[in-house]
């Protein structure tokens, strides 16, 4: 009952998260039904452990002469000496089981948990994560699950083993005395009021110190990863003032809960020696008047102070318990975001695309403001160059984040081959369109493994044709020049490379993925002169046969396109060729792509 009233206002959560985590626990039934077994031979010999001290106090130390008085005091006092370090020795050992069973099972769970999570979090929608703090979200994969791991072996196994062991000793303790059972008793009521006041406040200052620490993760994650405008902005005292604010009150939060924790915990033990302090005083009349013997006696108190740990375990774990709530429905509720773009029922694989690349009617709504594509209709033929260009907030990037399926139009279809890309797999789809961006991150691992993730099977590329996607990339002679080659380790988001060179491994990245169709959005933006005319060759030698889209402000990247699109404000206003300004002469265009459109025996745009 005080267990219950105590954990009341974090059991929701904690149920919450027992819940959602039930397959991971049922894969792990055999640990922990051997875990429980042995808890239950733990709580077993822990009832036989006094009995030995009741036979010892009541036989071998009663006056020679009296009742109780044994013949051969020497052997039952080495028996009763035997029987206790073999009961605390078996008991130990089912303790030791059952404590590594609960804890490997709990933390196989949560590592399982963990994958789970970081896998969903992939999947989940860029308008999510353009939304979500990344700080926080790493927060909650690894401090979060963390913290789990650590309050499930530290506080919720111990304290279910307590409160099984409580049942016992309240049984037997009846069983010897039930007067002074419900003396001993009396103490609940006090403790569930105290218990149940603290542990609210303590629950509700836990959840806002866990959201508090995924906003000071933010923050950090943040600053450390645009170091370069902090400190080229002096921005350093700003930053420190914004964490330093968060920080002060994640401490003020973290002490309110200690202090309301240690306030329980000593209220608690002022309670517990309460009731032990009463059922001492009318035991030890009972024993004066031959009611009860004085090996009963020390049976009823060490059942007392065994039978009062899990009170005293409530109150020390309630605070990890809280912090464990917020973290689990924190975990819980990542989990059950629902991504915005999923595979649909009856989507199947895609064959490999021709190239044929199909807008119908597109629109795409952002909320209340005005539509990113506004009925857009864009016809490409399988090998053919389109130029996209526009202002900032054109409709450009989110054109091509249709084309990945990164997001879904509101209206309208995306066809590829003539199939609507909701009807097809996402995996299938974005195995066959290769990306390079403006700014294209490579990870903090060696340049063979950079390469290697643009291939559509990462394990089964090989060696070859790493270095062939390479030597397309004019990255093959740099690569070699570095101390350690293609086993070179970069640093994190390659900052270790100069911009050319990072761009150069993206081209590679995506040679080696040899897709039919490529996106190129502003991949030469920001590089000098010599870097430009090695990435636009890297980059014509990348898509040549290949549908593609090519993003972009510069002259240069479009100037071998076979059609130039002018958007703007979601819709096409222009299509022409190159040399036609960007596309400003509509009907000059229009005639060419109606043209181009005739002889492959399809409609115009």
């Amino acid at each position: 009952m005080a267990a219950k009233e105590e954990l009341r206002s974090a059991l929701p959560g904690l149920i919450r998260t027992l819940r959602r985590f039930g397959p991971h626990v049922r894969r792990q039934r055999r640990l922990i039904g051997g875990g429980s077994a042995a808890l239950l031979a733990e709580i077993v010999f822990r009832l036989v452990e006094p009995w030995p001290l009741k036979i010892i106090i009541d036989t071998v130390a009663a006056p020679v002469g009296s009742a109780a008085a044994v013949p051969d005091p020497g052997r039952t006092l080495l028996l009763a000496a035997i029987g206790i370090v073999a009961a605390t020795g078996l008991r130990a050992g089912a303790s030791y089981l059952s404590t590594v069973a609960f804890a490997l099972a709990g933390n196989r769970v949560l590592t399982d948990v963990r994958a789970e999570l970081y896998a969903h979090l992939q999947r989940l929608s860029l308008a999510f994560h353009m939304s979500a703090r990344s700080g926080d979200l790493v927060q909650r994969v690894t401090g979060d699950v963390g913290r789990l791991q650590e309050v499930t072996v530290t506080a919720a196994l111990p304290l279910v083993g307590n409160l099984v062991t409580f049942v016992g000793m309240v049984a037997v303790m009846t069983w010897l005395d039930w007067r002074l059972t419900l003396i001993a008793l009396l103490a609940l009521p006090l403790f569930v009021s105290t218990s149940f006041r603290l542990s609210r406040r303590i629950t509700v200052i836990s959840r806002a110190q866990r959201n508090r620490e995924g906003e000071l993760a933010s923050v950090a994650t943040e600053s450390l990863g645009a170091i370069e405008v902090v400190q080229a902005y002096s921005l350093e005292p700003t930053l420190e003032r914004t964490f330093s604010s968060s920080n002060d009150q994640s401490l003020r939060e973290g002490v309110r809960a200690k202090r309301l924790s240690a306030g329980l915990e000593r209220k608690t033990d002022l309670i517990v020696a309460m009731a032990t302090g009463l059922v001492l005083y009318v035991g030890a009349r009972r024993v004066l008047s031959h009611e009860l013997t004085p090996g009963e006696l020390v049976v009823f108190v060490t059942y007392l102070k065994s039978a009062f740990k899990p009170m005293r375990d409530m109150a020390k774990y309630t605070g990890r318990l809280a912090k464990a709530s917020a973290s689990g429905e924190r975990i819980v509720d990542l989990l059950d975001t629902i991504p915005s773009v999923t595979n649909a029922p009856w989507a199947r694989p895609a064959a490999r695309f021709r190239g044929d690349v199909r807008f119908e009617q597109v629109s795409v709504n952002y909320g209340d403001g005005p539509p990113a594509l506004a009925g857009l209709d864009l016809h490409l033929h399988p090998g053919q160059r389109v130029a996209v260009v526009g202002s900032s907030g054109a409709g450009k990037s989110t054109l091509m984040s249709l084309l990945l399926r990164l997001q879904d139009p509101t209206g309208g279809r995306v066809l590829i081959d003539g199939h609507d890309l909701r009807d097809l797999t996402l995996d299938s789809v974005r195995g066959q369109i290769a990306i390079v961006l403006q700014e294209s991150v490579l990870f903090a691992t060696t340049i063979r493994e950079n390469i290697a993730y643009g291939a559509d099977d990462v394990d089964g590329v090989t060696d070859d044709e790493i270095e062939a996607a390479a030597r397309l990339a004019n990255a093959h002679d740099f690569i070699t020049r570095l101390p350690d080659g293609y086993d070179t380790v970069l640093g994190e988001r390659g900052a270790s490379l100069s911009g050319g060179e990072r761009q150069r491994i993206a081209v590679a990245r995506a040679a080696v993925r040899q897709a039919p169709i490529v996106v190129l959005d502003e991949a030469t933006a920001g590089l000098d002169g010599d870097n430009e005319r090695e990435v636009l060759e890297a980059l014509r030698r990348l898509t040549a046969g290949r549908t593609t889209f090519i993003i972009s402000h510069d002259s240069a990247p479009v100037a071998d396109a076979d059609v130039v699109v002018r958007l703007e404000r979601g819709r096409v206003v222009t299509v022409g060729l190159p040399g036609d300004g960007f596309g400003r002469d509509p009907s000059a265009g229009l005639e060419t792509v109606a043209r181009m459109d005739e002889e492959a025996g399809g409609a115009p745009c």
